[in-house]
C-alpha cells in the first residue's frame, strides 16, 4: 500500500513538472495569438483553444511515455481524452469568455482555467486512461551492438 502512493505521489510529481512545460506552451501560444499577432479581433475563445489544442498534444505525449509509462493503444488513449475534453473545453471556453465579458483579465481566467484543468486532467489519466496500463511501456533497444563498440 505504501508504494502505492508513494508511486502516487512520484507521477503527481511528474505530472505538475510535465504540465507546467504544457502550461508554458499554453501560455505562449495564447499570448501570441492574443498579444502578438491580434488574431480574431483580440477574442479569448478562439485563442485559447487554439493555446489548449496545442498543450494536450504535448502534455498526452510527455505523460504516457515519461509519468505512467504506458503502452496502451495510443488511439483508444487519446479518444479517452478527447471525451474528457469534449467536457472540459466547451465549459472551459464558455466561464472564459464569460468572465472575460465581465471585465476580468484574460491572463487571470486563463491561470485560473489552467489550475482546473491540471488537477482534473490528472484524475483522468490516473483513473480512467492508463488505469490498467500504467508501467507497460518498455525502453526501446538499441540498435547497436554493445560488443561491438
Amino acid at each position: 500500500m505504501e508504494n502505492n502512493k508513494r508511486k502516487t505521489v512520484i507521477q503527481a510529481i511528474k505530472f505538475v513538472l510535465f504540465s507546467a512545460s504544457a502550461g508554458l506552451i499554453q501560455a505562449g501560444v495564447f499570448a501570441l495569438l492574443m498579444d502578438v499577432i491580434k488574431a480574431f479581433g483580440r477574442r479569448y475563445w478562439p485563442c485559447y483553444l487554439i493555446a489548449l489544442i496545442c498543450s494536450v498534444v504535448w502534455n498526452f505525449t510527455l505523460n504516457r511515455n515519461f509519468t505512467f509509462r504506458s503502452a496502451a493503444n495510443v488511439p483508444v488513449a487519446m479518444m479517452k481524452i478527447l471525451a474528457y475534453y469534449c467536457v472540459f473545453t466547451p465549459l472551459s471556453t464558455w466561464w472564459g469568455d464569460a468572465l472575460e465579458g465581465i471585465g476580468w483579465n484574460p491572463y487571470v481566467i486563463l491561470i485560473l482555467t489552467m489550475f482546473i484543468n491540471l488537477i482534473t486532467e490528472f484524475c483522468v489519466y490516473k483513473f480512467i486512461v492508463f488505469r490498467r496500463t500504467e508501467d507497460t511501456l518498455k525502453p526501446r533497444k538499441s540498435t547497436e551492438n554493445p560488443a561491438e563498440t
